[in-house]
């Protein structure tokens, strides 16, 4: 292979794991220099100066588009703790080098599904990642409401039964009840911040919680009985959604297989034969038709996603 193609096959590779990376991997928080000495602020080399513009440009570009505020839910939902922006810069970078890559393999075809491989890898990533965080919330819930029970039971206030949850559960629940402490702890209302929690999981089962605790706080009652009722309930909804998804998972298979094997015969098609999509790719009448392939594999997409999708 010729080194150029070599050069090119190591840009897109890099690009790649960096999504990856940026996407899958949470980030550490960090306190600047600059807050602890103000005077002390370390001088930027350029390759870093030039990173750091780029970002700043693309944070920019996603206020003036209105697009900011989205993302940042997005990566909020999923566990990300990486910047819209920084994101953007790095999908943005890895299609670049996956366009060049597929326009020196093969062609115009294979530059363009390189170039919408990248983007579509960096969505299914965040998406896989926030149903999977929502799905580990659901499973979790049962036993944060029993802690919560018990601690109501020992006499314990409902902030006190909060932070006992943020202590002693795994992620992502004792990340979501650590935030909702650390924010009625500055004063605001533990009521909105339990809402946002339900918004950010899409717990329907959690959002009853909230209602029942604003219950309490109103009228009072016997917050821990209610709470292992709803427990109750939710355990036996787990157990249908588990038993639903095991009989469902042959149709999610089927559904990967087919909506990925055209792409990778066609990549794989044009990698060996670059001639062989010269009838569709180099007339009107041919990109026509993969114009309809296009659209009848997206609303393929959609009808088995919806027939394998069990909504509870």
């Amino acid at each position: 292979m010729h080194p150029v193609l070599w050069a090119a096959v190591a840009l897109v590779a890099f690009g790649l794991a960096g999504v990856v990376l940026a996407l899958a991997l949470p980030g550490r928080p960090r306190v600047g220099l600059e807050r602890l000495a103000p005077g002390a602020r370390p001088a930027a080399g350029r390759l870093t100066g030039a990173a750091d513009d780029t970002t700043a440009l693309a944070n920019r570009l996603l206020r003036r588009t209105g697009r900011l505020d989205q993302f940042e839910t997005a990566l909020e939902r999923a566990g990300i703790a990486s910047s819209p922006a920084d994101v953007v810069v790095i999908v943005a970078g890895s299609t670049v080098g996956a366009l060049v890559l597929g326009g020196l393999l093969g062609g115009v075809l294979l530059a363009v599904l390189f170039g919408a491989l990248v983007p579509a890898s960096a969505v299914a990533v965040v998406v896989n990642k926030r149903d999977k965080r929502q799905a580990a919330f659901a499973d979790q819930l049962d036993d944060a409401l029993h802690l919560m029970a018990s601690s109501l039971r020992a006499g314990h206030s409902v902030l006190r039964a909060l932070d006992a949850v943020s202590r002693d559960t795994p992620a992502p629940t004792s990340v979501e009840f650590s935030r909702v402490v650390n924010e009625t702890r500055v004063g605001r209302d533990v009521n909105r911040a339990l809402e946002e929690v339900a918004e950010r999981t899409d717990s329907r089962d959690f959002s009853w919680v909230v209602q029942a605790i604003a219950i309490h706080r109103e009228i009072g009652g016997n917050l821990a009985e209610v709470l292992d009722r709803v427990s109750t309930t939710i355990r036996e909804r787990n157990a249908l959604r588990r038993h639903a998804r095991s009989l469902s998972a042959e149709g999610r298979l089927s559904g990967i297989v087919l909506m990925t094997l055209p792409v990778a015969v066609a990549g794989l098609l044009s990698l060996v034969s670059p001639d062989y999509f010269d009838q569709l790719t180099g007339t009107g009448t041919g990109l026509v038709l993969l114009a309809i392939a296009a659209g009848l594999m997206v609303v393929g997409g959609f009808w088995l996603r919806a027939v394998v999708k069990v909504r509870f």
